[in-house]
């Protein structure tokens, strides 16, 4: 992991320490590695409850509660699907935030509408959730060193904006 990571993991480590709040993974392309990244910081197993890889749609379905038609008409690799699989996380594993990404990674598995490099990454709570698109192809193992490092910039943007300090209203 480079250095980059590991400063944000310590700082979304921080965030979570001290609002006392969990987190879990649904990763499809990605295979684990936010997980990894989110674990990387001493003491994580005190706010992250774990992850779920759904590598397959049947997987997406079952576990993470993505609705078969939005599978069907949109395709895994979809802005709806990886804010489904956040909210999915959130309730299967009892967590009050996930971070998600499903995509093609490479070096098979793209179309021409969906092409390989594109990963869709997603952060939050139920309530609300932040999204990026990942687009460009790298080969897999850095699309995937980029993905995951986005989804964690993504989850720490998140957890900033959700934990700002808000402003008294007086009258």
């Amino acid at each position: 992991m480079d250095f980059e990571s590991k400063v944000i993991s310590r700082e979304i480590s921080e965030i979570l320490w001290e609002t006392e709040k969990t987190v879990s993974t649904a990763e499809s392309c990605t295979g684990g590695r936010i997980g990894e990244a989110i674990i990387a910081v001493p003491g994580a197993s005190k706010y992250f409850k774990g992850g779920i890889i759904s590598y397959i749609d049947e997987i997406k379905e079952n576990l993470l509660g993505v609705d078969h038609q939005l599978l069907e008409e949109k395709t895994a690799v979809c802005e709806e699907v990886a804010i489904a699989m956040v909210k999915g996380a959130c309730k299967a594993l009892n967590t009050d935030y996930a971070v998600s990404a499903t995509g093609f990674a490479g070096p098979t598995g793209g179309t021409k509408e969906i092409p390989v490099g594109t990963i869709w990454l997603a952060a939050g709570s139920p309530e609300h959730v932040m999204t990026l698109k990942v687009e460009e192809d790298h080969g897999r193992d850095i699309n995937l060193a980029i993905a995951t490092n986005k989804a964690m910039e993504l989850f720490l943007a998140f957890l900033k904006e959700e934990n700002a300090p808000r402003p008294v209203r007086e009258g």
